[in-house]
């Protein structure tokens, strides 16, 4: 044969070669979610007062969804976007008070690509249960390195909760289960954690959770980002109309500045990431998402939307949903058609080639049509926020196609009562069309009445998660705050009745009972356990941990409810170490 008609031969099969390769191998995916950053804390989004130049570089060269959703507060996004599911039917009802622990029984996006033998790590907040058998590694992830509960030196986060201002600084975190003293700023840590992480599983598909506890408060940042920002006027060049109805105060201002600051530290963190996925060479079969958890927490520019974090109106729940993927899609385009969290995990199913869940109900679907051009069929979506349960009709809203429908009334209120939007001509939902469409509104209504009663019948309502004590699987166990049940608001409170959920094992085991405070001498530390009630009298002054030594306990399903009383008054352990020795 002519050497001449060998080399285009044999360039020909070689690319035919790589094009299998490609086809075959499957996508790694690196999930990236920042905490509290709202829709208009991005350059791209038209705000002049922020610095990102990475994510406004990467959103230009990705599909940008511009009808994006989530929940309107954290724990509830996270159980969504790792299941496909209403967070209601995962057991997840809450940021705090015993309700941001997620079903064991959940199958999350890391057990679904485990199944196809992905690897996985987490780095950074986890908010879905801190506890065997809820943290991450009980639930897919190879490696895990979070905090605690839903925020750093928050009452749950005891490990940083006693550092006060610096608690982003130099934090003690959990690396696999095991506290670990870190040196340096979260982000930063997170970042480097993940990227290592990456270059260690870059020979196989991996899936890597970037889920950044910042620009959640405390509002802390290094002060070579603060001083980017410190004498701006987060308003400056804004329209005045696209700006808080209530106005912007010097707090509001302030604010501002250091949510600006933390979040171009993370543009900062992130283009090293994408800089590490283009050396290794791994970028045209990755897939990378930017998005946030919710709206801002605090007044500034939402791009004109109506409300913020905890709210159901457009400025809560509709955030940034960035995703790149060259070897399967075009960059650089945008789809406008509905979308939302829990359709992440049935999407990532078919470009991943990992079988969904096919024993429960999957409440998200595939866009994958959308990015191909085809219109999705239309379908509700359901929001609402309030402690505990949801409320009747606090805060809920059901978006169909072009309508939203949202209550912020009363259990018993009429109709005319409820807000009507059309979201394609009212994007900033000002003009209520109850009374213009009442045959709509009524058929919205319906169905919302519809959904509440099923999701507030979940199983995993009716048969909450429990904290495994006594297990080989985590001992000892820490109890933490942001996991107390009972009353509303269960925080850093000193005088308290409180408890936890647990499954106890049966056993001898070691207690330690932390208090946020020295306990008045003279009283009777006291734990109930179903039936059972144990009392010791502490004549001690000044003490703030009390132990005991070798307390058996049946095996058992309890509320575990730990108090110190002296007189009329009860004070709830900030935490409780529970180590079995027998």
């Amino acid at each position: 044969m002519n050497h001449k008609n060998i080399l285009p031969l044999f360039l020909f099969f070689l690319t035919l070669s790589c094009q299998k390769k490609s086809e075959t191998v499957p996508p790694n995916v690196i999930l990236i979610i920042t905490d509290d950053q709202g829709y208009g804390d991005l350059g791209l989004h038209n705000n002049p007062n922020i610095i990102t130049p990475a994510i406004d570089a990467f959103a230009r060269q990705s599909i940008r969804f511009n009808n994006f959703h989530v929940s309107p507060v954290c724990a509830p996004t996270r159980s969504s976007l790792m299941t496909g599911r209403y967070s209601l039917r995962t057991g997840v009802r809450d940021t705090y008070n015993g309700g941001a622990i997620m079903a064991p029984s959940e199958v999350t996006l890391a057990e679904m690509l485990k199944k196809v033998n992905y690897s996985t790590g987490i780095f950074g907040k986890w908010h879905l249960g801190d506890n065997y058998p809820s943290r991450p590694s009980d639930q897919g992830f190879d490696e895990s390195l979070i905090h605690l509960a839903g925020g750093m030196g928050q009452v749950g986060d005891f490990t940083n909760f006693f550092k006060k201002n610096t608690s982003y600084f130099d934090p003690v975190l959990w690396h696999n289960n095991k506290q670990k003293a870190y040196e340096g700023y979260c982000s930063d840590i997170f970042t480097d954690n993940a990227i290592e992480f990456i270059e260690s599983n870059q020979n196989q598909p991996f899936f890597c959770y970037l889920s950044f506890n910042a620009p959640h408060t405390p509002l802390q940042v290094p002060d070579k980002y603060y001083q980017m920002y410190k004498d701006i006027n987060p308003s400056k060049d804004i329209d005045p109309e696209l700006l808080p109805d209530d106005g912007m105060t010097e707090k509001n201002d302030e604010d501002a500045r250091r949510v600006y600051a933390m979040v171009t530290n993370i543009d900062d963190n992130l283009n090293k990431l994408f800089q590490k996925i283009e050396k290794l060479g791994i970028a045209e079969n990755t897939i990378v998402i930017f998005m946030t958890d919710n709206g801002p927490q605090q007044p500034r520019y939402v791009a004109g939307m109506r409300g913020r974090k905890g709210s159901v109106y457009r400025g809560g729940i509709r955030v940034p949903f960035f995703m790149r993927y060259p070897s399967r899609f075009k960059n650089n385009q945008e789809v406008d058609q509905m979308t939302a969290h829990i359709d992440l995990l049935p999407t990532l199913s078919q470009l991943c080639g990992a079988p969904l869940p096919n024993d429960r109900k999957i409440d998200g679907r595939s866009f994958i049509p959308a990015l191909e051009g085809q219109t999705l069929p239309q379908r509700s979506f359901f929001s609402y926020w309030a402690r505990k349960f949801p409320e009747m009709y606090n805060n809920v809203a059901l978006q169909k196609g072009d309508y939203k429908l949202v209550g912020k009334t009363d259990f018993d209120a009429s109709l005319q009562q409820f807000e009507l939007y059309n979201l394609k001509k009212d994007p900033f939902e000002k003009i209520n069309l109850v009374d213009q469409d009442e045959e709509r509104a009524t058929s919205l209504k319906t169905e919302m009445d519809e959904l509440i009663f099923e999701l507030s019948n979940a199983p995993n309502l009716h048969h909450p998660p429990r904290i495994s004590v006594g297990t080989p699987f985590e001992n000892p166990v820490y109890l933490n705050r942001n996991d107390a049940g009972g009353q509303r608001g269960v925080w850093n409170q000193d005088e308290l009745y409180s408890y936890w959920t647990v499954d106890m094992e049966k056993g001898l085991y070691n207690i330690k009972f932390k208090f946020l405070e020295p306990l008045p001498e003279g009283g009777d530390m006291m734990l109930e356990m179903g039936q059972s009630i144990n009392v010791k009298h502490n004549p001690q002054p000044d003490q703030d941990v009390l132990v005991w030594k070798s307390v058996s306990f049946a095996k058992g399903p309890f509320d575990f409810t730990p108090f110190y009383r002296k007189g009329r008054n009860n004070y709830f352990p900030f935490w409780v170490e529970i180590d079995k020795i027998d």
